[in-house]
C-alpha cells in the first residue's frame, strides 16, 4: 500500500500547485505575516476611502510579502501577496524637481506584485533624474487577464480592479499636484509583464472604470506618457492580431516600448503587435528589441544591453518633452 499513499502524496502536491499557481500563493522565503511598507521617507496612501467598498481579489487573505523562488542578477525579489488594500507608496525626488510624475506598476502575471524589482528600484533610478515616483500596490491576484494553470486558459476579472486602482492613482496625483509640486499634465505611467498590459489599459481607456467616489474622481484619469517593459496580455493569435479586449485610441499617450526577444514567458509578438497598433493609429511611439535579456530583468544590471535601457527612456523623456532637454 506504500505506493498508494506515495500516489496520494503526489497528487495533493500537485493540485496544491495549481492552486497556488491560480490564487498567488506561491511559496515565499523569509515570509512576512503583515502588509508590506514601503521604505522611508516614502509617504504610503490608500488609495480608496476608508468605508468605500471595492471588489475583493479573486482569493481574499491576509496580505503577506516575502522573497520568490529566484534571484535576478544575483539578487533576490520581494513578493508581495494577497493584496486587497491597495496603495500607493509616493517617493519625492533627489535634489532637483523637473514636476514629472511617474506611477510604477509592477509586474507579476496579476498574482503577485514584484515590489522592489519591478517598482521601488524604478523609484530609485527615477527620483535621481528629477521624477516624483510611486509605486502602486494594486489588488492581487486575479485583478487583470491572467493565466489559469488549472484550465490552461486566460480568465478575466469580473471587475477590472488592477485598471481601477491604476485610473485611481493618476486621479489622486493630479488632484494632489500642487501639493505634490508636481505637473498634472506631465503624469506618466511605467510597467512590467503584467504591468506593462495595465499601461496598455490606462492609455487606451479615457472613461473612468469605476463610479465617482469624491472630488479626485473628477479629473483626468489618462497618463500624459508611457513605458511599457516585456509587456503581456497583448497579443492574440494568429498573426499579430492586438488582443480584442485593448482597443485603441488615438488620443493615447506617447508610448516607449522595451522587450527581449528570448522572453521566455511573453513572446515578443506581444510587443510587436502593440507597436504595430500604435503606429497604425498615429499615435507617437518608441520601441528597442534585443536578441538577449529574458524576463523580469527589471533595472538590475547584467552583461545584457537591454539592461541600459533606463538611458534611453531618459533620452526618450527628455525628446518628448516631459524632462528638461540637456543643454550643451
Amino acid at each position: 500500500m506504500n505506493w498508494l499513499r506515495a500516489l496520494a502524496v503526489l497528487v495533493i502536491a500537485l493540485m496544491s500547485s495549481a492552486a497556488s499557481a491560480t490564487t498567488g500563493s506561491e511559496p515565499l522565503r523569509d515570509r512576512q505575516q503583515r502588509p508590506w511598507q514601503p521604505p522611508a521617507p516614502a509617504e504610503s496612501v490608500t488609495l480608496w476611502p476608508k468605508g468605500h467598498a471595492i471588489a475583493p481579489p479573486a482569493t481574499p487573505g491576509d496580505e503577506v510579502y516575502g522573497l520568490g523562488p529566484k534571484d535576478i542578477a544575483g539578487e533576490p525579489v520581494t513578493f508581495v501577496q494577497h493584496v486587497s488594500t491597495p496603495t500607493m507608496s509616493i517617493f519625492r525626488p533627489k535634489g532637483f524637481n523637473t514636476g514629472a510624475a511617474v506611477v510604477v506598476f509592477p509586474g507579476g502575471g496579476y498574482r503577485v506584485l514584484a515590489i522592489d524589482l519591478e517598482g521601488t528600484e524604478v523609484c530609485d533610478w527615477l527620483t535621481t533624474k528629477g521624477i516624483t515616483c510611486v509605486v502602486l500596490k494594486y489588488r492581487v491576484p486575479g485583478s487583470g487577464p491572467y493565466w489559469n494553470d488549472e484550465c490552461n486558459c486566460r480568465r478575466d476579472p469580473h471587475e477590472p480592479m488592477a485598471l481601477q486602482d491604476a485610473q485611481r492613482a493618476i486621479s489622486l496625483l493630479r488632484t494632489r499636484a500642487t501639493s505634490l509640486d508636481i505637473d498634472p499634465h506631465r503624469i506618466g505611467v511605467l510597467g512590467f509583464s503584467a504591468g506593462g498590459r495595465m499601461v496598455a489599459d490606462v492609455s487606451h481607456h479615457a472613461m473612468r472604470s469605476y463610479r465617482a467616489v469624491d472630488e479626485a474622481d473628477k479629473v483626468s484619469v489618462r497618463p500624459d506618457f508611457a513605458i511599457a517593459l516585456y509587456p503581456g496580455h497583448l497579443w492574440t493569435e494568429p498573426g499579430l492580431t492586438l488582443d480584442p479586449d485593448v482597443t485603441i485610441d488615438p488620443h493615447a499617450p506617447p508610448t516607449f516600448i522595451v522587450q527581449a526577444e528570448d522572453d521566455p514567458t511573453d513572446d515578443i509578438r506581444e510587443s510587436l503587435t502593440y507597436y504595430l497598433a500604435l503606429q497604425k493609429a498615429k499615435i507617437p511611439v518608441e520601441m528597442h528589441l534585443y536578441a538577449k535579456g529574458g524576463h523580469a530583468f527589471g533595472l538590475r544590471r547584467t552583461e545584457d544591453p537591454v539592461t541600459r535601457w533606463p538611458e534611453l527612456a531618459e533620452v526618450w523623456m527628455r525628446t518628448i518633452g516631459v524632462l528638461p532637454a540637456v543643454s550643451r
